[in-house]
């Protein structure tokens, strides 16, 4: 486990998850074209600045979408892949589902955004079952996003109601993708994910050094 050089707390309470959007929304590299997941990761478009150039994309056939439809702006014909009424931005483009799915399996979008059942300190995903019998399955388009956008992001609470750790070694639930997830955040603390383990980037409310000993955290072993 590494942690950022300051290992300092950077805010001084868990976030909510719309604080948690506005995090995500801060480290989106302007210019780049992202799709968010269905759930809270479509808070981000509420955040993202208006000359960012983040050009959002929608599984159900949309390029530039712009945040939630409120008020007199909601059009039930225009709405994310999630049902939710959203705004277009200028530019705004419709496309058949067939082609917006080639365009992520395509490599063609910068970043996404998904929920999480887990995530593994090597970076796996499972996110679309927990596999229990009363479960209902919905992979959706998450695993076309997994291995076809080139940085995976996973928003979601580190704990589950039960206090159970959703950052672990190895995950227990049906996986959505092999080693696609590259950063982690939540409500207690950002992390780095991939071959080399779990680095932690800020904490919230909490010292980088309480979040490793809940999570199981070492010191990797150097070859």
């Amino acid at each position: 486990m590494t942690t950022t050089p300051s290992d300092q707390v950077r805010a001084d309470h868990r976030l909510s998850m719309d604080e948690l959007a506005a995090v995500i929304a801060r480290d989106i590299p302007s210019g780049a074209f992202v799709n968010l997941g269905i759930g809270q990761p479509t808070k981000i478009a509420d955040h993202l600045p208006a000359d960012s150039g983040v050009v959002l994309h929608t599984e159900n056939g949309m390029l530039n979408m712009g945040p939630k439809a409120e008020g007199d702006a909601i059009d039930p014909d225009l709405t994310n892949a999630g049902k939710v009424p959203v705004t277009e931005l200028p530019g705004a483009a419709y496309f058949h589902h067939a082609d917006s799915f080639a365009m992520m399996r395509g490599g063609h979008l910068d970043v996404c955004v998904l929920g999480a059942y887990q995530v593994a300190f090597d970076g796996d995903l499972a996110n679309w079952t927990t596999g229990k019998p009363d479960d209902i399955p919905a992979v959706g388009g998450a695993m076309d996003l997994a291995i076809g956008a080139k940085d995976v992001y996973v928003m979601m609470t580190l704990f589950t109601r039960s206090g159970e750790p959703k950052l672990v070694p190895h995950c227990t639930y049906p996986l959505t993708g092999v080693g696609c997830v590259s950063r982690v955040y939540t409500d207690h603390g950002v992390f780095d994910v991939g071959p080399d383990g779990v680095r932690i980037r800020e904490t919230y409310g909490v010292s980088a050094h309480e979040l490793a000993e809940r999570l199981g955290l070492v010191e990797p072993t150097r070859a």
